[in-house]
């Protein structure tokens, strides 16, 4: 099994309210829509082991005895693990006057004795409002209806109150509003691979800051999820990237709990009995009652996606088949300690530039000849929340004199659109051999630069300075395919926005191909005989 787990095993058990929990969903809760639809709820070894984890608390004798040991809690199970239903269980037991999910005190064995929440809010957010009621929302509704809990409360389309009016649980697509945003005590995010959009990255963002307001309420925050696709920059890679680092000691997060279960690499996803296998691995308990014959199955379809079928069966983080770059190497490429790293003044450099002029981004990336190492100039991005916004041209120009007057610069390989009049005035200070016009709508020759910069990427011939918007924007980058091939019949591509007025730039991707293309022109027109080869002693950047 193929685990990462924050924090990571303690030898000593931890004070836990977990065991009473598991008792209340097993003696009052049922299983929500689907095929066990009111039958009596039942937790499998792992569930109850998570459960077991996250409501670990403070042991007597710690400065905040009692009090929960996590803050937030996040969970990446495979496709068709119940995930939404159990977060939904857990969202019945917070909600419930009697549910034993704070700590009251320690019993004479020293056991946390639990019991309920004053006044609980518990906001359960999805990616859109049409969802937002047919996620853990809309598995709670039923879970309470068919239990025999159901007189404790007023059931609703939007909301499921306590009788007594002094709790509610509600759906939302977005963040609480002003009045209601202090108070929650429980919140779920559901799906978090879909929280892509810009608004739904502040709401969540906005919601974890409003867990320590309730102080005396112990809130506390649940994020469930299937692997996301890396690139896509959705809060479940966020936060996978977030535990990661707390698991490798940059970061210190002791109110942080992640648990992430796939499929390991031993598997030969060419065979049925490896794909079996897999699934199986990925599965953990949950196999025992899944349909695995077929989930198999569907790696026999010619046209099935495979990435996808890995990304949310086996719970892997794969590069979606509409991806133009791998995130995930991209990121190994990163040069450890190059943030905000450039090449010294009077290096051997080329440029390129990418961008709209308005509500979009511009950027420009400059790449050492010698190493093949790549670094962002400058980048301007629509900023939230502004309707109409231009790209500073003044700073723009700002960036390229200042990068010509710094470095030697080959060539700088420029896409003209929306830029014409700008581009020929940097031709007329510098030569007409430093400023290129590098139209990349002459689709054949820009696939073929593509191509180029995606093998660099695989062959690590290129490395880069970390920059996390450069980052956003190689992996926002989608292929579109051309009704053209190669010489040996490869069908072309080039990169596009997964979808046009899509909030994800690619801009700095477009702009880092044309860049490695025109490094590819500085090494064959045999520029670095002539300057001979860079060396940077101590930053692990590839020199030729």
């Amino acid at each position: 099994m193929s685990v990462l787990m924050v924090p990571k095993l303690d030898q000593e058990p931890w004070p836990s309210l977990g065991a009473q929990v598991c008792d209340f969903i097993e003696d009052y809760l049922t299983f929500g829509p689907g095929d066990l639809r009111g039958e009596p709820a039942r937790l499998d070894d792992e569930k109850r082991a998570l459960i077991m984890r996250m409501y670990e608390v403070f042991p007597p004798g710690h400065p905040q005895v009692g009090r929960r040991r996590f803050k937030r809690c996040a969970l990446s199970l495979r496709k068709g693990s119940a995930k939404t239903e159990f977060s939904a269980w857990l969202a019945a037991v917070e909600l419930h006057s009697e549910g034993p999910v704070r700590c009251d005190g320690f019993d004479a064995y020293g056991q946390p004795v639990g019991i309920g929440v004053t006044d609980p809010y518990i906001p359960l957010v999805a990616y859109t409002e049409e969802q937002s009621e047919e996620l853990a929302y809309g598995a709670l509704r039923v879970i309470l209806a068919y239990s025999p809990l159901a007189g404790d409360f007023d059931i609703g389309i939007e909301r499921i109150m306590r009788a007594g009016g002094d709790g509610k649980a509600l759906a939302l697509a977005t963040a609480p509003n002003a009045r209601d945003g202090a108070r929650t005590t429980f919140q779920i995010f559901d799906e978090t691979h879909r929280f892509t959009l810009p608004k739904l990255k502040r709401a969540h963002r906005t919601m974890l800051a409003n867990i320590p307001k309730r102080k005396l309420a112990d809130a506390w925050s649940l994020e469930i999820t299937t692997a996301p696709a890396p690139g896509e920059r959705s809060v479940a890679e966020d936060t996978m990237d977030y535990a990661r680092q707390v698991f490798d000691g940059k970061i210190s997060d002791a109110r942080l709990f992640f648990f992430h279960r796939q499929a390991s690499d031993k598997h030969d996803l060419e065979s049925e009995e490896g794909i079996r296998a897999a699934v199986m691995e990925a599965s953990g308990p949950v196999a025992e009652w899944s349909d695995i014959d077929g989930i198999v199955e569907q790696w026999k379809d010619p046209t099935a996606d495979r990435a996808y079928l890995e990304r949310v069966w086996l719970n892997r983080l794969v590069r979606a088949s509409e991806r133009a770059f791998d995130a995930l190497r991209w990121k190994e490429l990163a040069v450890g300690d190059a943030m905000n790293y450039a090449p010294a003044d009077g290096e051997l450099i080329v440029i390129g530039f990418d961008g709209a002029r308005y509500d979009d981004a511009t950027g420009l990336i400059g790449t050492q000849v010698a190493t093949g190492y790549q670094w962002v100039i400058g980048v301007w991005e629509h900023p939230l929340g502004i309707e109409e916004w231009e790209v500073p041209e003044d700073e723009v120009n700002e960036a390229v004199a200042a990068a010509f007057d710094r470095w030697r610069v080959w060539r700088m390989y420029a896409d003209p659109p929306y830029w014409d009049s700008t581009i020929a005035k940097w031709a007329g200070m510098y030569g007409d051999k430093v400023v290129v016009n590098w139209w990349t709508n002459r689709l054949k020759p820009m696939a073929y630069a593509i191509r180029s910069y995606l093998n660099a990427m695989v062959a690590g011939e290129v490395s880069h300075d970390g920059n996390p918007i450069f980052a956003a924007h190689i992996g926002a980058a989608c292929r579109k395919t051309l009704n053209m091939r190669d010489e040996e019949g490869v069908p072309l591509w080039v990169m596009s926005k997964e979808r046009p007025g899509s909030p994800h730039k690619i801009d700095l991707a477009m702009a880092g191909c044309l860049s490695w293309e025109c490094r590819n022109d500085a090494l064959a027109s045999g520029v670095i005989k002539e300057s001979g080869p860079s060396v940077y002693e101590g930053r692990g950047i590839l020199v030729l």
